[in-house]
């Protein structure tokens, strides 16, 4: 829903107004005159959902677990493109931002967003823990005329079980003294080019007032909302954006894979593909796949499927390939190093680029880790480039991030490539394999 269709939806009344004056949190005393928005969790999605309510003339209070991640905030050494850390820098010197560990300071917040991380445990079964206890802590905190948003990637129903029912418990009625929506976050970290606020917004209420609250809330925030029937709809919605991912890149892997065997360049022919107007949507193969999303929301609905005795073949099947992905490519460096005549014990690779996108310092489910513990599992000695990572502990080893490829390397193995890395001039090591698609066909082999 565009802005102009926002009036749609019949007003119910201005957000109530916090406290005014002054109170402390984190030891500093701050003036919160301006309704305020809460947001627990203030990782990925987290500090860009807060610049952009701040942004928008919101005061925030960051809630967080962990002291270190305030602690990094408060100084701006977090990982944000620059132009948002300069954002951010603006918004502490203006005292737009108060930091705090405990849940309470979200009593004085005319509306809380939930935006903490939904992982898998190593069983690919969803971890609830860490969106249970936020919940929690939000539920024990609301106060009369609140809006909470959800905004983590959950299962269908989630909103409802872990926010709705638990108000209804303490004597609020949704709609009427509390409002709830739930409206998933589109944050991609280090993409310049997809900005939050360009970027349009599902959202879902559990009644029409709650609706009209988020609206009201994310206007400012967003160019486009989208509007859907209720907050399952919108918990649904997100499931397909990241499944639908899913599936196609375990695809492209695969075509990667048979267009190697049949001496075909894939990247030529996904290229030749995405001429079409219509009915294509491009992706790339790659190492695995990393971060938040893709390697976990999928087995949100797998796992909720099996609960209801229901089978999933297509997405079943592309999540193992997805798991599967890293191994072909330690298969690759097994079949190039058999190849060159070197035994794995005296084997000198060098992997370039460890995170799990390029532009990023994120290490999240990035398939680089397993390659790299595999390696260093079997002895080979191991070195590594990124300027994003200075340092990585794995398998009882640490490795330092180097600026060059050390003499004697005998693979050199690129799995990321920053938008500030050179290449080019890995093309003059003999045998330099190509996981990321990145590079240019000619004198690199590929997975």
């Amino acid at each position: 829903m565009s802005k102009t269709a926002i009036s749609a939806y019949p007003k119910t009344g201005a957000y109530p107004q916090a406290p005014t004056g002054q109170r402390s949190l984190c030891g500093e005393i701050l003036n919160f005159a301006v309704p305020t928005v809460g947001i627990v969790g203030m990782g990925y999605v987290g500090l860009p959902t807060a610049l952009s309510f701040m942004d928008a003339g919101r005061k925030v209070i960051g809630v967080d677990v962990s002291r270190l991640r305030l602690a990094q905030i408060q100084r701006g050494d977090v990982d944000l493109l620059d132009r948002d850390r300069d954002r951010l820098r603006g918004h502490l010197e203006a005292d737009a931002l108060a930091l705090a560990e405990s849940g309470e300071a979200l009593r004085d917040a005319v509306a809380v967003v939930v935006c903490v991380p939904t992982p898998v445990d190593a069983n690919l079964v969803p971890d609830l823990k860490p969106l249970r206890a936020a919940c929690r802590v939000v539920v024990e905190n609301a106060v009369p005329g609140q809006l909470i948003v959800l905004t983590s990637t959950t299962y269908v129903g989630c909103t409802r079980e872990l926010v709705v029912e638990p108000l209804m418990a303490r004597g609020f009625t949704p709609g009427v003294d509390i409002h709830v929506v739930f409206s998933p976050e589109r944050i991609d970290p280090g993409v310049a080019s997809h900005r939050p606020e360009d970027t349009p917004r599902v959202i879902g209420g559990v009644t029409k007032a709650c609706l009209q609250r988020g609206l009201d809330l994310l206007e400012p925030t967003c160019k486009h909302l989208f509007t859907v029937s209720s907050p399952e709809a919108a918990e649904m919605t997100k499931l397909l954006e990241n499944t639908f991912r899913a599936v196609n890149i375990a695809l492209v892997n695969e075509f990667a894979d048979a267009s190697r065997a049949l001496g075909v360049d894939v990247m030529e022919v996904i290229g030749a593909a995405a001429t079409k107007p219509y009915g294509f949507m491009r992706f790339n193969p790659g190492p695995g796949v990393g971060g938040h999303c893709i390697p976990c929301d999928p087995h949100y609905l797998l796992w909720q499927l099996k609960s209801e005795r229901r089978d999933s073949p297509v997405i079943d099947a592309a999540m193992k390939a997805i798991a599967a992905r890293p191994s072909k490519v330690t298969t690759r460096i097994t079949e190039l190093l058999a190849d060159l005549g070197v035994p794995p014990r005296q084997a000198r690779v060098h992997v370039v680029g460890v995170t799990f996108k390029p532009g990023v310092a994120d290490l999240r489910e990035s398939p680089s880790l397993d390659i790299l513990e595999w390696l260093l599992r079997r002895c080979l000695r191991v070195t590594y480039t990124d300027s994003y990572v200075p340092e990585i502990v794995l398998a009882g080893h640490q490795l330092t991030s180097r600026d060059d490829v050390p003499p004697g390397t005998d693979l050199v193995v690129v799995l990321t490539v920053h938008p500030d890395s050179d290449v080019v001039g890995l093309q003059e090591f003999p045998t330099v394999l190509d996981a990321s698609y990145r590079m240019a066909a000619e004198g690199v082999v590929r997975v």
